[in-house]
C-alpha cells in the first residue's frame, strides 16, 4: 500500500514538473488564479486561528472591491501604452486624476454646470492631457519615461494651483457618494455581499470596450504590431505614430474616469486624489506588468490585468486585516515587490531550465538589420 502511495506521488510530482517545464507556469492567468486561490486559503487558515484582527470572510473581500475600481482601470491605461513598445509608460495617470477630478468639481460645484455636461467637458479634458502625452512622445519623439514624468509634475501643479490646493466639496458632490457605495445585486442579492457599484458602471463597460478594442479592431491589431516590432508595421503600413498618440490618449480617458469615480468616493474633488502617497501610476503599472503585460511592448491581455489587480486588492486587504495601522500600509508595498519579483522568476524559470548555462536573455537567431522605409 505505501509503495503504490510513493508511486501515485512519484507520478503527480513528476506530471507536474513535466507542466512546469512545459512553460504552464508562463500562462499568467493560471498562475494569478493560483496565488488568488493561495492567499484565500491562508488568509482563511489565519482567520479560523485569530490571528487577524477582524472577519476574513466574503463580505471583507468583496467590500474591499471599492479599491480595486480605480487600480483595475489606470491599470488597463497602462495596458494600451505599455503595449506600445519602445519603453512607453505613462507615469502622469496619477497627477491627470488629480487634475481632471479639480476641473470636474470646479464645473459642477463652483460653476453651477449640470452633472452630464461636467462629466463630458471634463473627459475632454482627460484626453487632452493624455494627447499631450502622445504628440510629445509619438511625434516629438521625447522618451515616454521623460516626458510623462514632466506632465506628471505640470498636471500635479495645475491641480495645486487653480484651488490653492483646497479640496471642493459641496451637497452637488456629497450626493455623488451613491456612485461609489454598495449595492444588493437583483435576484440573488440576498445571498450574496454587498457589491460596489463602481464594478458594474466604470470597470465592466471599460473593460468590455477596451476588449473589443484590443481583440476585435484593426486599431488592435496595430497597437500589438508596433509594439512587436514598430519597423516591421510601418513597412506593413501602419501608421505607428497615430497609434501610439492614440493610446496616450485612451490613457488618458480612462484617468478621467478615474477622477470622476475618485471624486465621488470620497464625496469631493481633492488635488492630490492620484498622487498622495505612494500615488496611483506605479502600483498601477505594477499590477500591468505583474499581469503579463510586457514592458517592452507587443504582448499583454486584458484579463491577466483584472486578475492582477484582483490579487493586489486582496493581498493588500488581507495585509491589514493582520497587521493594522501605518505598519500595514508599508508591508502592502514589501508584499507588492516579493509578489512582482516571484512572478518574474516564474516567467524565467522554463527558460532557465531550457537551456542551462546560457543566458536567459540571449537571442538565439541573428537580429535581422533593417531600415527605416522611405
Amino acid at each position: 500500500m505505501t509503495a503504490q502511495s510513493d508511486r501515485a506521488r512519484g507520478g503527480l510530482v513528476a506530471r507536474a514538473r513535466t507542466w512546469v517545464d512545459s512553460g504552464g507556469l508562463r500562462d499568467r492567468n493560471v498562475l494569478l488564479l493560483g496565488l488568488i486561490l493561495l492567499l484565500v486559503v491562508a488568509m482563511t487558515a489565519l482567520d479560523a486561528a485569530g490571528i487577524t484582527t477582524g472577519r476574513f470572510n466574503s463580505d471583507y473581500l468583496v467590500g474591499s472591491l471599492i479599491n480595486y475600481v480605480p487600480l483595475a482601470l489606470l491599470a488597463l491605461a497602462q495596458l494600451f501604452v505599455i503595449t506600445t513598445g519602445r519603453g512607453s509608460i505613462d507615469l502622469s495617470v496619477g497627477s491627470i486624476v488629480s487634475v481632471v477630478g479639480m476641473v470636474f468639481g470646479l464645473l459642477y460645484v463652483n460653476a453651477g454646470w449640470p452633472l452630464v455636461q461636467a462629466v463630458v467637458a471634463a473627459l475632454i479634458v482627460s484626453a487632452l492631457l493624455g494627447a499631450v502625452n502622445g504628440v510629445l512622445t509619438a511625434y516629438f519623439g521625447y522618451p515616454a519615461l521623460i516626458t510623462t514624468l514632466a506632465t506628471y509634475y505640470a498636471f500635479q501643479s495645475i491641480a495645486l494651483v487653480i484651488t490653492g490646493a483646497s479640496p471642493i466639496s459641496g451637497a452637488n458632490i456629497a450626493g455623488l457618494y451613491s456612485a461609489a457605495d454598495s449595492i444588493e445585486l437583483p435576484l440573488i442579492g440576498a445571498y450574496l455581499p454587498l457589491v460596489p457599484l463602481g464594478m458594474f458602471t466604470f470597470v465592466l463597460p471599460v473593460a468590455v470596450i477596451a476588449w473589443l478594442l484590443l481583440n476585435r479592431t484593426t486599431y488592435g491589431r496595430s497597437l500589438y504590431a508596433i509594439g512587436t516590432n514598430a519597423v516591421a508595421a510601418q513597412w506593413a503600413g501602419i501608421d505607428t505614430r497615430r497609434t501610439q498618440l492614440l493610446a496616450f490618449v485612451a490613457s488618458g480617458l480612462i484617468s478621467g474616469l478615474v477622477a470622476i469615480y475618485t471624486v465621488a468616493q470620497f464625496a469631493s474633488a481633492r488635488p492630490d486624489a492620484g498622487t498622495s502617497g505612494a500615488g496611483m501610476a506605479l502600483p498601477a503599472i505594477t499590477i500591468a506588468v505583474l499581469g503579463g503585460v510586457a514592458i517592452t511592448g507587443g504582448i499583454g491581455r486584458l484579463s491577466g490585468v483584472l486578475l492582477a489587480a484582483l490579487l493586489i486588492v486582496w493581498l493588500n486587504a488581507s495585509i491589514l486585516i493582520v497587521v493594522p495601522g501605518n505598519a500595514g500600509t508599508q508591508l502592502q508595498y514589501l508584499a507588492l515587490a516579493v509578489v512582482l519579483l516571484g512572478a518574474s522568476l516564474v516567467d524565467a524559470l522554463p527558460t532557465r531550465r531550457a537551456r542551462p548555462g546560457k543566458d536567459p536573455g540571449a537571442p538565439e537567431l541573428p537580429v535581422p538589420v533593417t531600415t527605416k522605409p522611405q
